[in-house]
């Protein structure tokens, strides 16, 4: 695999999202397509260290010392359920962030945590260990909803553990998927208004997608079960828009809502489309060094990836360089699900191409006259309305070359 080109103008780069791996969770969620695994007996030590070699191995090849890497913005422990880690192992893996790259002041450190008994009890520890963010798996605060959704905790569980991260931490999150079904426009008021009384600052909420290679998918193509139509599913969407703005939190991405200046800095990295560096099984990474960006991903299976570190260091494949159109497909898919939408001056800095050059002029001229897209010449900027993020993957698939 080969390395990057020493970069001396390095210090001067965007800093570096992190995002860890951790692929075991206690149970697999019927709706779940992430790369997550259940074992009998979690392997925490192995698989902790394996992951603070992999990132030193990664770190060595970005730079001879730590003046010549980026500085880590924002580090996120995803899974899987990131919350079955030691925390030991968490701290450890931030204090070789700290050392190996640096960290900005301030830095967001985010952990993913499901709200059961045992999970809870950890927060203490994981913020004793350098998390500054928590994110609660709750998907539901209904009853025969979480059992439908394959959940291990009740929502008197979720209650408790939300009560409890807001007594440890700053900022914390949680997840709902609505759009489930039966689930019509009163019964997600009820549900969303009651979640909006218990968050503090960030909510991410999804509407339930039918995933291929799940246990939804077979029982869904067997009819056991049906979906909101096209414009029910429509409705909950802005319906979720407005209640959650009338609690003060805004949708600064299609899925997820924030008070201002609490939005998930590692996220936006995602979809600004900044360099982030991926660690762990089926971990996927952008980085650019002297102009030129790879895609980076990670050998999915957990044992395998695991041999792999032991062996050479890093459970990587070989890296995808991308070229000027890859970036700018990339750069316009993530981006026009933001609110803000994408700066076009930083899209040509980072892609090599204006937006005119990446997209289909007819059909660019087409959504800006039908409303789903508005340029702005003086804030230099492209960005999707209301409307348009509603239809946004027919839109993309449409307009971008």
């Amino acid at each position: 695999m080969a390395g990057f080109l020493h970069n001396p103008a390095s210090s001067m780069a965007e800093p570096l999202a992190l995002y860890v791996h951790w692929p075991f969770c206690l149970s697999k969620c019927p709706y779940c397509d992430f790369n997550s695994h259940v074992r009998d007996e979690i392997p925490r030590a192995r698989f902790g260290a394996a992951l603070r070699r992999e990132l030193a191995h990664e770190a060595a090849r970005m730079g001879d010392s730590r003046s010549e890497r980026p500085t880590i913005s924002s580090i996120f422990f995803g899974g899987g359920t990131p919350s079955l880690m030691a925390p030991e192992t968490v701290a450890g893996l931030i204090g070789d962030a700290r050392a190996l790259f640096g960290l900005t002041d301030n830095v967001e450190i985010t952990l993913e945590a499901n709200p059961t008994s045992v999970e809870t009890g950890r927060l203490r520890a994981f913020r004793d260990a350098g998390i500054n963010r928590i994110s609660v798996g709750i998907q539901s605060l209904d009853a025969e909803a979480l059992r439908f959704l394959g959940r291990e905790h009740d929502a008197s569980q979720a209650i408790a553990a939300l009560e409890t991260a807001r007594s440890l931490f700053d900022r914390i999150s949680f997840d709902l998927i609505y759009a489930r079904p039966g689930q019509d426009e009163a019964a997600w008021r009820t549900e969303l208004e009651a979640a909006l009384s218990l968050v503090s600052d960030h909510l991410s909420l999804y509407q339930l997608t039918i995933e291929p290679g799940t246990k939804f998918e077979s029982l869904y193509r067997q009819g056991r079960f049906r979906l909101p139509d096209g414009d029910d599913a429509a409705r909950l969407y802005e319906l979720t828009a407005e209640i959650a703005g009338h609690h003060g939190l805004l949708g600064y991405e299609i899925s997820n809502y924030a008070r201002p200046g609490a939005e998930s800095r590692h996220n936006l990295t995602y979809w600004r489309y900044g360099d982030y560096l991926g660690i762990g099984p089926g971990a996927h990474g952008r980085l650019t060094r002297n102009g030129v960006t790879c895609a980076t991903r990670r050998h999915r299976a957990p044992e395998p990836w695991a041999e792999r570190v032991e062996h050479t260091g890093t459970g990587a494949h070989a890296e995808e360089r991308l070229d000027n159109r890859d970036r700018a497909r990339e750069m316009l898919l993530m981006g026009l699900r933001l609110a803000e939408g994408i700066s076009t001056t930083r899209f040509t800095r980072r892609t090599g191409m204006t937006v005119r050059d990446a997209t289909d002029a007819d059909i660019m001229t087409a959504a800006i006259e039908e409303g789903y897209l508005v340029t702005d010449p003086i804030q230099h900027t492209l960005r999707a309305t209301e409307a348009g993020r509603l239809r946004l993957e027919s839109l993309l698939a449409a307009l971008v070359l």
